[in-house]
């Protein structure tokens, strides 16, 4: 897929700027020396796995709206992390469209016009990649407090708070991500995503080695207590698995992507760094695909949620 802004080579690139992509360094040159092989993805893998992210997404949106066993804060943030995946099948979706229409000769946009649509699919897939990262950091903090501090959950995470730091999220998202496009020629935002992404991983790592590290004799402890409590935690802990898989595979679709963006920083003309970052369709099709499983991932872990979007699905409501 010669996508407009995130790969190296193509027609329509060359009309675009590209901000994941290497400053001033001899691509083509570089990469035909060391003899890269390049993977051609058909455009229709895209949009087939953009459409179904997007669908799939809705409706874990929609069954956290309509089911009102489903309003806590745990599922808002969980809703609002679908919204974050839906960034990237939208913004894939969009940009797929764009392409195959100009290669098809129905659409002539003038190179003005076209920066203006690179600007835009590159600031949703960077407001996807902070949200996300947030509000899966969020999610560990919520289940965190429901284990440690499990009779002061409802005073700490109420819905007022949670609703507090869904906008803080999503402000701070969108302004980090218009500060990207605008200053996208400097480095230091790049070094800025790539802190950002170890520094949550920090975070969130430490609140991990906490809970299950602790978990189990504090559940002991609940259990010589009350026995509906030990379910409680059970349930919290059930929580914190859940959000353990979504971490893990947030990291390898993510990872990639990562590295790509230490590369164009670190070996911007190295020839075998070019080599890596001129397979960046690749890593896009990863970070479509974390989109993708996410909602999966959320049904089979909630029988609530599982039970709702069967009913939504089926026009059974």
């Amino acid at each position: 897929m010669d996508t407009t802004t995130l790969a190296p080579h193509g027609s329509v690139q060359k009309d675009l700027s590209s901000h994941w992509l290497p400053k001033n360094a001899n691509n083509s040159y570089n990469i035909s020396s060391l003899q890269c092989k390049e993977i051609d993805i058909p455009e229709e893998i895209f949009l087939t796995l953009g459409l179904l992210s997007f669908l799939e997404n809705m409706l874990v949106i929609i069954a956290i709206v309509k089911n009102r066993n489903l309003h806590s804060p745990m599922y808002y943030f969980i809703c609002c992390l679908a919204v974050a995946d839906m960034l990237v099948s939208v913004s894939n979706t969009i940009e797929t469209i764009v392409i195959i229409l100009m290669e098809k000769q129905a659409m002539v946009v003038q190179n003005y016009t076209l920066k203006h649509i690179d600007n835009l699919i590159d600031l949703m897939i960077c407001t996807s990649m902070i949200s996300s990262l947030s509000f899966l950091a969020a999610i560990a903090a919520d289940r965190y407090i429901t284990i440690f501090y499990a009779l002061r959950y409802h005073v700490i995470m109420t819905t007022r708070n949670a609703a507090i730091i869904i906008v803080g999220i999503w402000i701070v998202s969108s302004v980090s991500s218009i500060l990207f496009i605008v200053y996208s020629e400097s480095g230091a935002v790049i070094i800025c995503l790539i802190s950002f992404f170890f520094a949550m991983l920090l975070i969130m790592g430490g609140m991990y080695f906490h809970m299950f590290t602790l978990a189990q004799s504090h559940t002991k402890k609940m259990m010589m207590q009350r026995k509906k409590r030990t379910a409680h935690q059970a349930a919290n802990m059930k929580g914190a698995i859940t959000l353990t898989i979504l971490l893990g595979l947030f990291l390898i679709c993510w990872s990639p992507f990562f590295l790509h963006l230490l590369l164009i920083i670190s070996c911007p003309n190295n020839p075998y760094c070019l080599c890596f970052t001129s397979h960046f369709n690749m890593f896009l099709i990863l970070i479509i695909c974390n989109s993708v499983f996410d909602p999966i991932i959320y049904a089979l872990r909630s029988q609530e949620l599982r039970k709702t979007v069967k009913e939504i699905a089926f026009c059974s409501w």
